[in-house]
């Protein structure tokens, strides 16, 4: 019994570090609320979360999240992941996910661009998020 609790214990606390997880805007550091708007002053009807340590601000479109950007605890900018549809990802990503996930349809779709302005796609698949260079060749899963 005492293997069976310390068994879901760890699966509780390794899923927990994995999922983002909202934020109140009070507990965001400043740091990183003034680096998004001076980065971003039109954005507006911020959400916020928690993300692999870093911190995810959310705004914009009917769900408002058409637009996510991520800092470090300290404001440096992370990415930025602008929503697409996902007619308008890449021809690559709809080849690899129809052979990958045979029947399975990409139901959200994004353009990620790093700090260093390197340009990449997401298409979430099944509730992951899978990655793709700027010409639609696989990457990673996150």
């Amino acid at each position: 019994m005492k293997k069976i609790i310390l068994s879901l214990s760890v699966l509780l606390s390794v899923t927990t570090l994995t999922i983002a997880q909202t934020v109140k805007s009070a507990l965001v550091p400043t740091s990183v609320r003034e680096a998004l708007m001076k980065k971003y002053p039109e954005a507006t009807k911020i959400t916020w979360e928690k993300e692999k340590g870093n911190f995810e601000a959310n705004w914009g479109g009917k769900s408002g999240e058409d637009m996510s950007v991520q800092y470090t605890p300290s404001g440096t900018f992370v990415e930025q992941v602008a929503a697409i549809s996902p007619s308008e990802l890449p021809a690559g990503v709809a080849m690899y996910v129809k052979q990958h996930y045979k029947g399975v349809k990409i139901t959200e779709a994004g353009k990620v661009t790093d700090a260093k302005g390197t340009l990449m796609y997401e298409a979430e698949v099944k509730g992951k998020d899978l990655v793709f260079d700027e010409k639609g060749n696989f990457l990673k899963k996150d």
